[in-house]
């Protein structure tokens, strides 16, 4: 059986909304409620914890006690850190569970094949992580902003949730870092201390983390085009540019008129 942990503890202070960004809606239902249907569809997850602020308990209890489709769920206060809200999350975790997963509570739109495929590989290798290949040209930069190095491209993936573990390896990984007083970026992090391999699962660029106001005009966005998918995005920009570029070459190859021909 699977567990999820949810942190959701931040105090979402680049989003700039004056309240915990998961209550924010999306295309009319919150954001974290999208977030626990999405991983309730998959039949391998038995169990959801959700990990928020001491004082946000009672309303997220409220929130979620009427949606229909959810797994059963615990909600859990958090820590002073992410690393302690998923620490006080794994404590909760049932007996039953052998993988443990943790997925940002802002990340509503991950799909059931990725939460499918790092189950899998947890499984099988130990540790696994969602990600995708990085797009952009990353520099290494000097506290003084002058760049030290620009990493091969090839090399570099950028990491999403869900991260899953086998919860055993999990549980070791939470109780050295405590130990070392070490605070990890994320949950692999503190897996790698260990010294175990981890395994990157290829996700979707539309696993976004919703941080900023402009995450939520693109979250909005992939959500309208869901029925049709971002194939038929592309396919429609393909489409227009292709008559766009018809409409220029026959432009340029009319013959010219007698009369601009003699001036």
């Amino acid at each position: 059986m699977v567990s999820v942990i949810f942190p959701a503890a931040g105090q979402g202070k680049r989003m700039n909304a004056g309240v915990n960004k998961v209550f924010l809606e999306l295309a009319g239902r919150p954001m974290l409620v999208r977030t626990l249907l999405r991983f309730s569809a998959v039949p391998e997850v038995g169990e959801l914890i959700v990990v928020v602020g001491e004082d946000e308990i009672a309303a997220v209890s409220r929130l979620l006690v009427h949606v229909k489709g959810l797994k059963p769920y615990h909600v859990v206060a958090g820590g002073s850190e992410r690393q302690y809200s998923v620490w006080n999350g794994l404590k909760r975790a049932s007996d039953d569970a052998d993988v443990v997963l943790v997925h940002d509570a802002a990340r509503p739109l991950v799909t059931s094949c990725t939460i499918e495929a790092v189950i899998a590989a947890a499984r099988e290798q130990g540790a696994a992580i969602a990600a995708v290949p990085e797009k952009n040209t990353i520099k290494v930069v000097s506290e003084t902003g002058i760049v030290r190095s620009t990493p091969a491209r090839s090399t570099l993936w950028a990491v999403q949730t869900p991260q899953g573990f086998r919860k055993d390896i999990l549980i070791e990984a939470n109780e050295k870092a405590e130990a070392d007083g070490f605070l990890g970026t994320d949950d692999a992090s503190l897996v790698e201390r260990l010294g175990r391999p981890v395994r990157v699962v290829m996700s979707d660029y539309s696993n976004i983390k919703v941080t900023t106001p402009e995450d939520l005009l693109v979250a909005e966005a992939f959500l309208r085009q869901a029925h049709g998918g971002v194939s038929e995005l592309v396919h429609d920009a393909a489409h227009k540019a292709r008559e766009k570029l018809r409409e220029t070459l026959s432009v340029r190859q009319q013959p010219q008129s007698h009369e601009e021909e003699s001036k």
